[in-house]
């Protein structure tokens, strides 16, 4: 299971930056195909995201192409293993709809504040229940579906190139 007697958590946790990557990687190359499609842009982004998120997930070892770039991956938080086809896509459909929102917000820009801050509201305090649950960084699209977000050993490494890299520039630019 994942938790013994005392209470003792048994899965490592993923830092909420990297799981934010990881989800802003999808959100971006869902929302930039979608782009494409004007007025049925949100029905395209649904879809997309469900690929994505749910097929492409169940196929590819729990890693979507975000989670694959960060080295995470999404299981069942009761069984320890990867979740249902089913349990996968009541999550991301609720993060899918939650986003989709954000995408639209995000276009209205600074045009209409109220509504793009109400647009983005949803996916924020979904995503904002990850960063105070000191405990599993479960959010709350987690809780319903007794899913959770854990590192994986399959992956890119992005986060870790990158660092890599940005400190190779540093080292570089302090010589001159």
């Amino acid at each position: 299971m994942y938790e013994d007697e005392l209470g003792n958590n048994d899965f490592p946790k993923v830092p909420f930056e990297r799981r934010t990557g990881a989800f802003l990687i999808d959100f971006v190359a869902v929302w930039f195909l979608s782009s494409f499609f004007g007025a049925f842009q949100w029905l395209i982004f649904l879809l997309a995201w469900l690929g994505m998120r749910v097929v492409w997930v169940d196929k590819n070892q729990g890693q979507s192409l975000g989670r694959w770039a960060l080295d995470v991956r999404v299981m069942d938080f009761r069984y320890a293993r990867m979740p249902e086809l089913m349990s996968l896509t009541k999550r991301e459909g609720i993060v899918g709809v939650a986003a989709m929102l954000a995408m639209y917000g995000l276009q209205i820009n600074f045009v209409d504040p109220l509504s793009m801050l109400l647009l983005n509201v949803p996916l924020l305090v979904d995503c904002l229940a990850a960063l105070v649950d000191e405990d599993f960084n479960q959010a709350l699209h987690d809780r319903f579906t007794d899913t959770m977000i854990v590192p994986s050993q399959r992956g890119f490494s992005l986060d870790l190139r990158l660092k890599k890299i940005f400190a190779e520039l540093k080292k570089n630019m302090q010589k001159y």
